[in-house]
């Protein structure tokens, strides 16, 4: 309670579930103008619609026309002029994007369209990732998955599309982490399935919306369905309450954080941006998190592969004033219900 937080926000599902989960404050950072428009549009929809229902049908379900009468009822008067202009002009195909919550928004964008291609590479063998979310227990999630998705991971020419590094790019996954995330494994194939093994068998499907975007492409829409903290019913009144402790900022995390004073910030979530980053761009970021953090200060990130990206890489003069344990890192993988990433690390500040 009480902390302030410095996260990329990438679509805001994160951000705004810390925002629901403590009386924080929370920076949202994002260098994509479609990420920055997408938090601007669900802050204003927590403020502006009228109730629960309407903002799940909004962002939870993201498939109705009356999304798009209540962009225009309730919260175009509230965007400022270039988030009105981002969801009002039209892609490169000519849709105007927030036509996207008419007809689900989930299947557009970069990993929307990578995970569509997924779809249709697996009914062109006669497989239906969507066979999975029938499974009712853990045993016929396994089971679905050894007949339905596995064998795919073994034909010849899948696995030669998958060694190149360009195939990965929609998963977020930069082709400098390509050999990373391989490891040594004989073929990216044997990885990839590895990792879908993991969203599709170690979690229950009632508890991972995750997994039900990967192979269903949308949330699940029952009353129960698993959905992320901030699209929770009982998350919505503080969210409402609270939506004015967020703020949207369009910039680098490290230009944002240079302008921070010293000592200012308790926490800092940087998702798999260091993946793209050179030696020079990781040592100025941590140059500057080590500046702003205060004591007890925790960083949080992904990477492709297994283990941290960061020694080595950034000066071990500011690495040594924080505290990494390794085993706890590795637990809370496997805690990872994404399952897309080899590594979750945990960074502090010594005290």
């Amino acid at each position: 309670e009480g902390e302030h937080l410095v996260a990329i926000a990438s679509g805001g599902c994160n951000v705004l579930s810390y925002l629901a989960a403590a009386p924080v404050s929370v920076t949202a950072i994002d260098l994509n103008p479609a990420h920055v428009a997408l938090n601007k549009l669900k802050l204003a929809a927590l403020a502006h619609l009228p109730d629960y229902a309407a903002f799940r049908t909004f962002f939870a379900e993201a498939n109705r026309q009356q999304n798009i009468e209540a962009y225009f009822d309730y919260l175009r008067p509230h965007l400022d002029a270039a988030t009105r202009n981002y969801w009002e002009s039209r892609d490169r195909i000519g849709r105007r994007r927030i036509g996207y919550f008419g007809t689900n928004v989930y299947r557009h964008g970069l990993l929307g369209n990578f995970i569509g291609a997924g779809h249709l590479l697996a009914r062109a063998h006669g497989k239906n990732p969507r066979r999975l979310l029938a499974a009712r227990t853990l045993s016929e999630q396994r089971r679905i998955f050894d007949s339905e998705l596995a064998p795919l991971f073994r034909k010849r020419h899948i696995r030669w599309l998958l060694d190149k590094p360009s195939a990965l790019f929609g998963l977020g996954i930069p082709p400098s982490q390509f050999t990373a995330l391989k490891g040594n494994e004989a073929s990216m194939a044997d990885v990839l399935l590895a990792r879908l093994q993991r969203l599709a068998c170690d979690f229950d499907l009632k508890d991972n919306y995750f997994a039900w975007q990967a192979f269903g492409r949308r949330y699940a829409t029952n009353e129960r369905a698993p959905l992320p903290p901030y699209l929770q019913r009982e998350a919505f009144a503080r969210l409402r309450k609270r939506a004015s402790d967020m703020t949207v900022v369009h910039a680098s995390f490290t230009e944002h954080l240079a302008a921070r004073p010293s000592a200012s910030i308790d926490a800092y979530v940087l998702l798999d941006a260091q993946d793209w980053m050179t030696d020079e761009q990781l040592g100025a970021l941590w140059s500057e998190i080590s500046r702003t953090a205060r004591p007890g200060a925790r960083v949080i990130f992904r990477t492709a592969g297994e283990e941290t990206i960061l020694p080595g890489r950034v000066p071990g003069a500011i690495l040594e004033r924080f505290v990494y344990d390794r085993d706890r890192c590795r637990q809370l993988t496997a805690k990872d219900r994404s399952s897309i990433y080899g590594g979750f690390h945990l960074y502090s500040l010594a005290v």
